[in-house]
């Protein structure tokens, strides 16, 4: 092949992300080869390509000729399961490929077998790139929101395609260089984790609508469509609205109430608040929202207990749909709940990330994060606008609920949020996402917590010691006993 019929870039792995990336890619006019180990898929693409208007893809059947269709140094972007077709598909094409080619891995991967591969594939000169892609199949096909951490030298190579391909917002395209090593896949499952929370929360205000509002899915969709023109205006809004559209097509009434309660996901939340964990920071929002999904998979547990509990004379119509409830009123306190809620999510995921950033020295700019994930992701939303400003004012923002313009806004939402949550908590109705968030609020928010308590305790039965209010220092007390000498301690009790 002369070098004039070499593609730009390559991409291995047609499933629905796949294609459609490639398809997006040979759109903005960079030539591209694409390879899947089932033929088919390849033929399927390169027909798509030619429907949507003649693209400049080209489809190669084996790792050897895709390979070497691409112009040097060569860049391939891989979108195949992750875990061990990975390892499988980077073994293959790396067979082929030079010192200073490249590979790009644009799946949900766990951060440290990027590093992994890093490491194991630069013996061989080659550079390896972890990308987060994030949009789902329409963000692929028409600009993602796209996270690449790992070789610099391996992004400046196909900076420009990139550029082109992410979504485009009023500040720029979606996309930036991370930062070094697995950043670019931390930074996606963050991204996923905030995502659970966002979810989570907005499922929470639709309970709280249709059981103690007794709001109907029409009604519904028009305060979703309403909310989505508003401060909360963002993608997981707006489709929320188009779901209480949809009638059944096998059946009466409305599709959204046919649909079985139990969740799937594919790990990266669990992931996130492993990883908070291990960091020492709190991220309750998120973590309740895997807890609910862990708890809407015991359908038939659940279904029992109902049972059980109603048989134990539990009233499960116990406040629900009250009578003579103000419904404009309940509707605006949800949706500043909703909002504040939200805020203290966002808050958790960017102080994960920041902890992660200085543990590995990826230096994240926590601002510019924000900025990408306004277009082309399942989370972009207006207020990120407001997040990366905040970043900007001041980099070193501890969190943003002190930020002075959402600290504002939380203290102006705080009487509404605490009036849904106790609204809810008297009707039965469970807001885990918002009670963790209202209860992160309250915590942070307070210069003294009751943990001197917790100290007294551990140092009571583990001897763990404890530091002072008033002068520095470790102390210990050996409390039973002076407990029991003063004759008012547990002695006196008994």
């Amino acid at each position: 092949m002369d070098s004039s019929t070499l593609s730009r870039i390559g991409l291995a792995g047609l499933a629905v992300m796949g294609q459609n990336l490639a398809l997006n890619i040979a759109e903005k006019g960079f030539p591209i080869s694409v390879y899947n180990r089932t033929t088919s898929k390849v033929d399927e693409t390169v027909d798509r390509a030619h429907r949507e208007g003649s693209l400049p893809l080209t489809g190669q059947y084996s790792p050897r000729e895709f390979v070497l269709s691409l112009q040097r140094p060569r860049s391939v972007i891989i979108l195949v399961k992750a875990g061990n077709p990975v390892d499988q598909t980077i073994a293959a094409l790396s067979d082929h490929m030079e010192p200073g080619d490249c590979i790009i891995d644009g799946g949900n991967e766990w951060y440290e077998n990027t590093e992994r591969r890093i490491q194991q594939i630069s013996n061989k000169g080659i550079l390896y790139l972890g990308m987060g892609v994030s949009g789902g199949e329409e963000g692929a096909r028409n600009g993602p929101s796209l996270m690449p951490g790992g070789s610099y030298q391996a992004y400046s190579n196909i900076q420009d395609i990139l550029m082109k391909v992410a979504a485009q917002v009023e500040d720029g395209p979606c996309v930036t260089y991370i930062g070094e090593g697995g950043a670019g896949n931390f930074v996606k499952m963050v991204h996923n984790g905030i995502e659970y929370g966002d979810m989570q929360l907005i499922s929470e205000a639709y309970d709280v609508l249709k059981h103690v509002g007794g709001l109907s899915n029409s009604e519904l969709a028009d305060i979703f469509a309403e909310w989505n023109s508003g401060e909360l205006e963002s993608f997981l809004v707006e489709i929320t609205a188009d779901i209480f559209k949809v009638k059944d097509d096998i059946g009466d009434g409305y599709l959204v109430d046919k649909i079985l309660d139990k969740t799937g996901m594919k790990g990266t939340g669990k992931w996130t608040v492993q990883q908070a964990a291990e960091l020492s920071v709190a991220a309750p929002t998120i973590a309740a929202s895997l807890d609910c999904r862990y708890l809407s998979g015991l359908k038939e547990e659940r279904e029992n207990a109902s049972a059980v509990l109603k048989e134990a004379g539990l009233n499960e119509e116990a406040g629900f749909v009250k009578s003579g409830i103000d419904k404009k009123r309940l509707i605006d306190d949800v949706r500043q709940a909703l909002y504040a809620s939200k805020i203290c999510s966002y808050a958790q995921g960017m102080n994960l990330l920041r902890a992660k950033s200085d543990e590995k020295g990826w230096n994240l700019n926590l601002g510019e994060l924000a900025r990408i994930w306004k277009g082309g992701c399942i989370i972009r939303a207006v207020f990120l606008d407001r997040i990366k400003k905040a970043y900007q004012r001041n980099p070193n923002l501890a969190s943003l609920i002190v930020d002075p313009e959402f600290a504002k806004e939380m203290v102006q939402r705080q009487g509404a949020w605490r009036r849904v949550v106790g609204l809810a908590i008297s009707a039965g109705i469970s807001t885990p996402g918002m009670c963790a968030s209202l209860a992160y609020f309250d915590t942070y928010r307070r210069a003294r917590l009751p943990a001197n308590l917790v100290q007294a305790q551990r140092d009571l039965f583990g001897a763990h010691t404890y530091e002072r209010l008033d002068r520095p220092g470790a102390f210990h007390t050996e409390w039973t006993k002076i407990a029991r000498q003063s004759g008012t301690g547990v002695a006196a009790l008994n």
